[in-house]
């Protein structure tokens, strides 16, 4: 096992190669993260290919049961089989795991943790930390200012998600098969259960029989619960997946305990961490996937009366985020930063 070469922690990149693999590099770069040792994992056939961090090339490493010996802080993105087998051997090794996989979200044991809303669950954990759905993510980092000003009581969401939340590969068969089709060839899915280019579907998880709601929709109903630490919240969610690259959009109409204003709607968000407000009725320029790619905040825009509710507790509004940063990377190197073991030099 080699040695540290300072004082800061030892960081492991599970799932190096993939597109949030790509993002934890790049967040902790434009961040300044300060590591001691970078250690890159992936499958084996991506060992002995390099990744560059910090202005040098790192090697990448077949991710085996040896891989966590000396590591401090792992950061999963590897789905949740790789998380479920690998995660608790990254734990016993002596590592904190940050895991961006649905593997460990609602295990009652393990925070899931959003910083701008519930930071102080870090320090409550056993050896991993759940980063939430990205789909949750986006709504809630813009409700939870509100909530906890005027408490919400029911909400509706539908999103427009984007290919980036599904990986690299459904990004690259967007590309591919709207080429085809402006080409006026034929291409047949392979990522995807439906043809991508021009369409837009039902998100690509399982439905459940019984309820008619597929997974997607599911984990966000139950995750917001969690972080809200409020079961009683009534959720309806509609989750689509669209052919957008990357940044996920969601419709969102909330309805407060007590009478709310846009006005009032729009001075919280203009305070809220993590949200920039644009809303140009005037100019007609609202949150845009184009605009949230690449943006560490949720954009925050239409915020108008719920004309549907004439007693005045409930606003619509329409948000994007970038699902590779706030929706999955950046949230988990947001978590890394303020985990106690991390000591800098």
């Amino acid at each position: 096992m080699e040695e540290k070469v300072s004082n800061d922690p030892v960081v492991a990149i599970v799932g190096v190669t993939g597109a949030v693999g790509a993002e934890f590099i790049a967040t902790m770069d434009k961040r300044g993260f300060r590591v001691g040792k970078l250690k890159a994992l992936a499958s084996a056939r991506s060992a002995g290919k390099t990744v560059s961090f910090q202005g040098k090339d790192v090697v990448i490493e077949e991710l085996t049961e040896r891989s966590f010996d000396g590591v401090d802080i792992a950061l999963f993105s590897a789905g949740s089989g790789i998380s479920k087998k690998f995660a608790p051997i990254a734990v016993k090794s002596g590592a904190v795991v940050v895991d961006n996989s649905s593997a460990f979200r609602m295990d009652p044991n393990v925070p899931l943790v959003i910083p701008e809303i519930n930071a102080n669950r870090i320090r409550d954990h056993k050896g991993i930390i759940a980063n939430p759905n990205c789909a949750a993510i986006t709504a809630l980092v813009p409700l939870w200012p509100i909530h906890q000003k005027n408490r919400i009581k029911r909400v509706i969401i539908s999103t427009y998600q984007a290919a980036s939340g599904a990986g690299a590969a459904a990004m690259d068969e967007l590309v591919e098969s709207t080429r085809a089709n402006l080409n006026g060839q034929v291409y047949t899915p392979k990522v995807m259960p439906h043809p991508y280019a021009f369409n837009l579907f039902n998100h690509n998880t399982a439905v459940d029989p019984e309820t008619g709601y597929n997974d997607e929709e599911t984990k966000v109903i139950k995750e917001t619960r969690k972080i809200f630490e409020d079961e009683k919240i009534a959720i309806g969610v509609t989750c689509v997946r669209v052919p957008v690259l990357r940044a996920h959009c969601e419709a969102i109409t909330f309805e407060c305990e007590k009478p709310i204003t846009e006005d009032q709607v729009r001075a919280i968000m203009a305070q809220a961490p993590g949200v920039t407000v644009v809303d140009d009725r005037a100019k007609n320029y609202f949150p845009m996937p184009i605009d949230a790619s690449g943006q560490d905040d949720v954009l925050v825009g239409r915020i108008r009366k719920d004309l549907s509710d004439p007693s005045g507790h409930s606003i619509s509004m329409f948000v994007a985020a970038d699902q590779l940063l706030k929706g999955a990377a950046l949230n988990a190197v947001q978590i890394a930063e303020l985990l106690p073991q991390r000591v800098m030099a």
